[in-house]
């Protein structure tokens, strides 16, 4: 069982929350830039240019806003496919988008010898170090972006809108190398992530924890639950950091909560030049990045912010609605949801028979609703 809140604390301490303000991702484990520059809101503006830019895939229509956004949290809102679609029409990838938000806090990737286990990252397997490395995977995914090489980039970026400020952002001899070139790329694109747009802590809850807000009683029955009963926060701790820090309702750890494979999947179909494996794939999770066989099967644990607006849920999609991803957490063991894809590595203590009623289950999906951003600074909740 893992300990409830340590990492989020360590998190949060390390990376205190700037409301309104630029985060700087590189004293946020981000990895976004190095230090000593005075111009981190004008690389997060070009950065917002390049995450909304069409012109960067091949062939072109599909920017990084496509798959991640706003009003979904920054995934994907497409409701006919548990996957997105790539920028070559009819090619899907084989996980479901993740979001965004919040993820200028996940730690880098590393094994901590504490907890001996592997902690933070990108991505649903942590192959991504930080959200600078990030960039870089989905703008050369064959069943994504689908650019051949950073130097196919780099062409399209010189010769487009974007050029002159770059240059004027990172030093007029930005174009000098290829990899310079897209590592300032990178950069901008990963302190946008790391802005006040991705990172606004304005749900209900966070009101409510500044007392400018009062949880129904429906909500305040959800979240006792969610710290109690149904154990939730022991992998998505609720309460604020030592310093008042808002929590991020993740442990930037990995699990195995027992998914069965999701026959729904697009990318089970996809050619042998996408999915070499076929219809008969498997998706290994963790263990495709550290190589440990106990590893197969777990994932990323995902921030719970934002959760109402961004089905389907889980890697694979496979759960469409909130109250059903809740029951799978409540019933899984109980049948109905089919056999776990990797069993032998299933965590099997903190979830499967939850004991919750339907009633329960009600009340924390109502909570989990309070975790939305935009809610109106000021607003009460009436009773219920």
């Amino acid at each position: 069982m893992k300990i409830n809140g340590r990492i989020s604390m360590i998190v949060t301490v390390l990376c205190t929350a700037i409301l309104g303000s630029t985060l700087l991702v590189a004293g946020c484990g981000g990895g976004g830039g190095g230090g000593g520059d005075n111009t981190p809101a004008d690389k997060a503006m070009l950065g917002k240019a390049f995450f909304n830019d069409r012109t960067l895939s091949s062939p072109g229509g599909q920017s990084c806003a496509t798959c991640h956004g706003s009003a979904n949290a920054f995934t994907d809102g497409r409701q006919d496919s548990p996957t997105s679609e790539g920028a070559t029409a009819g090619r899907f990838g084989k996980r479901q988008t993740p979001s965004i938000r919040y993820m200028a806090f996940s730690p880098r990737f590393h094994f901590d010898a504490g907890e001996q286990d592997y902690i933070g990252g990108q991505f649903w397997d942590g192959r991504a170090v930080d959200l600078k490395d990030q960039i870089h995977f989905p703008l050369l995914n064959v069943a994504e972006m689908n650019n051949a090489s950073k130097a196919d980039i780099v062409a399209k970026v010189s010769a487009g809108p974007s050029a002159d400020r770059l240059r004027a952002v990172y030093g007029p001899d930005v174009f000098s190398t290829t990899d310079q070139a897209f590592d300032a790329i990178a950069d901008s694109i990963a302190r946008f992530e790391a802005s006040s747009e991705f990172n606004s802590f304005t749900s209900k809850y966070d009101f409510y924890l500044k007392g400018r807000a009062t949880l129904t009683a429906t909500e305040m029955r959800g979240l006792t639950l969610f710290k109690g009963k149904a154990a939730c926060a022991n992998c998505h701790p609720s309460d604020p950091g030592p310093n008042g820090e808002p929590p991020l309702f993740t442990d930037f750890t990995y699990d195995n909560i027992g998914l069965p494979r999701n026959p729904n999947n697009r990318f089970l179909n996809m050619p042998p030049s996408i999915n070499p494996d076929g219809p008969s794939f498997a998706d290994i999770g963790l263990q495709q990045t550290t190589g440990r066989v106990d590893d197969a099967g777990r994932f990323k644990v995902p921030t719970l912010r934002n959760v109402a607006v961004t089905a389907p849920y889980f890697h694979n999609g496979g759960i469409t609605t909130l109250d059903q991803a809740v029951q799978f957490y409540n019933k899984r063991d109980l049948g109905g949801f089919g056999t776990a894809e990797f069993p032998a590595t299933m965590n099997r203590e903190e979830l499967g028979n939850l004991h919750l009623t339907d009633d329960e289950v009600t009340d924390i999906v109502a909570f989990l609703k309070t975790l939305t951003d935009g809610y109106a600074a000021g607003a009460v909740a009436t009773k219920a």
